[in-house]
């Protein structure tokens, strides 16, 4: 496993990367900061953890709308409907595709903000 320090709102932070996963790791962290930054400096908020969740859930929705908008597509282009898998209990396909990545985002702001404790 390698680490990269990187830089989220101007703080620093090492972070664990797998072998191959750096670019995609920095372009997480781009994305992480440019969010956090976006709201830090609408001037409301000043909190970091509070900035981090809402940055985490605006990213989460945006995922969310992104994977809705290629379900819709796929759909769109499939003709013929095909037996799909039973979903958990009132979730919908999309949420259910969602929540892998969803978790893994939680689990990345969790690590680079550890040290100023858990986002939930």
């Amino acid at each position: 496993m390698k680490q990269l320090d990187v830089q989220i709102m101007g703080q620093s932070y090492l972070l664990g990367c797998p072998e191959g996963g750096e670019a995609r790791l920095l372009d997480a962290v781009e994305k992480v900061d440019a969010a956090m930054c976006k709201i830090r400096d609408a001037g409301k908020i000043k909190a970091r953890d509070r900035i981090a969740v809402l940055a985490a859930l605006n990213l989460a929705f945006e995922l969310s709308e992104l994977e809705a908008n290629a379900l819709k597509t796929s759909r769109t282009a499939t003709a013929t409907a095909s037996p799909t898998k039973p979903q958990a209990a009132g979730m919908s396909a999309a949420e259910a595709a969602a929540q892998p990545q969803l978790t893994a985002l939680l689990q990345r702001l969790d690590s680079a903000l550890g040290v100023d404790g858990r986002l939930l």
